[in-house]
Formats: structure tokens, sequence, C-alpha cells
């Protein structure tokens, strides 16, 4: 996957039809793609919000992005179209990509198969129209070092899901339900009440 890739007319024909669909349903066109008889558009939901694209909204986006490709045809011949959205690990191929995921954890995999560092994680700091600033750790030491990688530098990059904290070691192990604690206490109550009478 190359960052900043050179749009064809036809993906540029596809973003022109489905930007105003998108915009009309709230929600963000996140890219465009061609790979092959494969259309594929995805949909997200603005920055900031607090949820993704639902199924049915999809489903609605779908039925009119289909309608409006049909009745425009700017693919020659049969193909597929996909309208998805872009996951909880993303990919980012775009500047704007980056540029809207400022804050998120990244797995980034450099273009250079002879650097040492082929592979970075880090946080995603800045991020300009040319290059992406992150927060890594050293390979050596382990402490944290700001990174500037420019996109042509970067072979694939992607968004990374951060579960939370993970449980202490030898920590205490928590009821399973509120409900099956609040069934231990019932009972005790129960015999104290016949204890008193």
């Amino acid at each position: 996957m190359k960052i900043t890739p050179d749009e064809g007319p036809v993906v540029a024909r596809v973003r022109r039809l489905v930007a105003p669909i998108a915009s009309d349903l709230g929600l963000d066109l996140y890219d465009v793609e061609q790979r092959g008889d494969t259309l594929r558009v995805t949909l997200d939901t603005p920055p900031g919000s607090a949820s993704g694209v639902d199924l049915d909204t999809l489903a609605l986006a779908t039925r009119l992005v289909s309608r409006d490709l049909d009745h425009d045809d700017p693919l020659p011949g049969h193909y597929t179209l996909e309208v998805t959205s872009p996951g909880v690990e993303r990919s980012l191929r775009t500047p704007a990509h980056f540029q809207r995921e400022l804050g998120k954890t990244l797995s980034v995999r450099l273009a250079d198969v002879g650097n040492d560092q082929r592979r970075l994680e880090g946080v995603l700091v800045a991020a300009d129209d040319s290059s992406a600033t992150l927060h890594v750790a050293d390979p050596d030491t382990g402490a944290p070092v700001v990174r500037v990688i420019a996109y042509d530098h970067i072979d694939r990059a992607k968004t990374l899901f951060v579960w939370g904290p993970k449980p202490k070691p030898g920590g205490p192990k928590r009821r399973d339900t509120a409900a099956g604690s609040a069934r231990t206490k019932q009972p005790r109550k129960a015999n104290r009440e016949k204890q008193s009478s």
C-alpha cells in the first residue's frame, strides 16, 4: 500500500458522486479505492463522534451510492461495489487519514527494507501534508523518542485498538456479575431475620 496514492479519473469521479451522499447522511467520505473490478467506498462518522457507522446507515448509503453509480456509470463493464466503514483498526492511506487520527496509537511499516527498525508502534502526535510525527520507544533504551516520518517512506500504516489497562498480576479476582453478589446477600439477610424472631 502506498501512502498518498495517485487518484485515477474513475476514483476521482466516484469521489465527486459519493461525497454529497455521505454529507447528506451526516458522514465523511473516508476513502475510495478501485482494485481490479472492485470499487470500495469507505464512509465514517465525523472525527470525535461517540460511535461509528451503524449497519442501517451503511445499508441506506449502499442503496443511494449504487443508484447514483448506475445512473452515472463511471466504470466500464461489470464491477463489485463495497460500501463499508473503516472499522476500529483502520488503514491510513492519505495525509487526511493521519490528520484525523491524532492521539491514537499507530502501527507503521516503513518502505525501506534495509532499515533496522522497519516496524514502528507509537502515538501519533502531529501530521501535516508531507509527514507524520510519532512518539515511539527507543529500541535500545525504551525511552520515548519523537520520530518524524515522511509519507513516502511509509509502506503501510494503521491505527491500533488499545485495550484498557491489564489486570495486575496476583490481584484480587472480581465477582462475575453484580447480580451474583446480590444473590449471596439475600440469603444472609433472610437468615438474620429468622434468627432475630
